[in-house]
């Protein structure tokens, strides 16, 4: 259902602050934790004693202790002490490839040995100066991709954020979806349109003024295994939309990191990165905290329909144009299932 030879966030590096953390990932039970060093690993959250949840346990010089009857499990998956035993026989668990990047831990979920660094995604606005960044995450009960065509398809919004990005103009402007290799984008295009209030507030955060028609904009990028960015801003009306200069438009590239959990639940990383007025810490919090009720909106959405499916697995469901960005990334995460399960 999800790929397993794959990138995945999987936590902050705060998160691994003080002690272990236990995490579900592709059904994959995980323990992360950091060495003597500081460096983060990822183990199979399982003491190889008793079974055990290793992440209820401790660090102790670089060791992983578990927590309940003292065995050291070094970061290879081994055991390599346990209080008045010999140990060194006791079988390996698995061991899971991490790396620490663009602010976040990073987990393969399948074999570590096939770990490959070149397929990580190439994120500019997190290496950048002229980018500031804000988010947060849930967890939701749905299947991935049920997010993932909530996030290709924006009509949406006119509903379910009515009060916040929501307008009519969405279902009225035709989105254009694209396909290339991996890589599904669904545009949407919007001139002379009053901004919704989110976007005003975005807008007097770049000091531009709120009350002018604006030309607005929408590009969801997909990108396996469950990856979505969307482009977002509006422009002053008049001023070339999508290609304004930077002081005549708020752009921001909402940031979205679906890692599945199980088959019907998810971490949801969002959060949204801009560039304007990068060094106001006042502006990244008022963003973060009115895309964060926005994305709680979803939850609930998201929640009854995976119910609703589950109620009735047999249900056929529609497909309509609108569902074209979604439609097409299933196809590519079909095709990256295929092979992969060919490899």
């Amino acid at each position: 259902m999800f790929l397993k030879n794959a990138w995945y966030v999987a936590c902050l590096p705060e998160d691994l602050a003080e002690k272990p953390l236990g995490r579900k990932i592709c059904n994959e039970s995980m323990v992360f934790y950091r060495d003597g060093q500081g460096t983060a690993h990822a183990l199979e959250d399982f003491c190889p004693h008793r079974g055990a949840p290793l992440s209820l346990g401790r660090v102790v010089n670089g060791n992983l202790v578990c927590g309940y009857h003292g065995l050291e499990m070094g970061c290879e998956g081994k055991t390599v002490a346990m209080p008045g035993q010999r140990v060194g026989g006791f079988p390996p668990i698995k061991r899971f490839a991490v790396t620490e990047k663009y602010g976040f831990i990073w987990v393969w979920a399948g074999n570590a040995d096939q770990a490959d660094l070149s397929l990580m995604p190439t994120l500019e606005w997190a290496e950048s100066a002229e980018w500031a960044y804000g988010g947060g995450l849930y967890h939701i009960n749905c299947d991935y991709r049920l997010m993932i065509d909530n996030l290709m398809d924006l009509t949406h919004e006119t509903y379910v954020h009515a009060s916040s990005i929501g307008q009519p103009e969405i279902d009225e402007t035709p989105c254009v979806t694209k396909t290339d290799g991996d890589h599904v984008t669904t545009s949407r295009f919007m001139s002379n349109i009053e901004a919704p209030p989110f976007w005003k507030m975005a807008l007097r955060g770049n000091n531009l003024p709120d009350d002018q028609l604006v030309d607005r904009w929408q590009i969801c990028h997909f990108t396996p295994p469950s990856h979505v960015m969307i482009e977002v801003g509006v422009a002053l009306a008049g001023h070339g939309g999508y290609d304004a200069p930077d002081d005549k438009k708020a752009y921001s590239i909402v940031v979205d990191f679906i890692t599945p959990e199980t088959d019907t639940s998810i971490w949801y990383f969002w959060g949204m990165a801009r560039k304007f007025n990068v060094k106001d810490a006042a502006l990244t919090a008022a963003i973060r905290e009115g895309q964060g009720k926005i994305f709680s909106e979803d939850l609930e959405m998201l929640e009854r329909q995976q119910a609703n499916l589950l109620r009735l697995p047999d249900r056929r469901t529609l497909n309509l144009n609108i569902d074209a960005g979604g439609v097409q990334s299933r196809r590519v995460i079909d095709k990256c299932l295929a092979t992969e399960g060919n490899a």
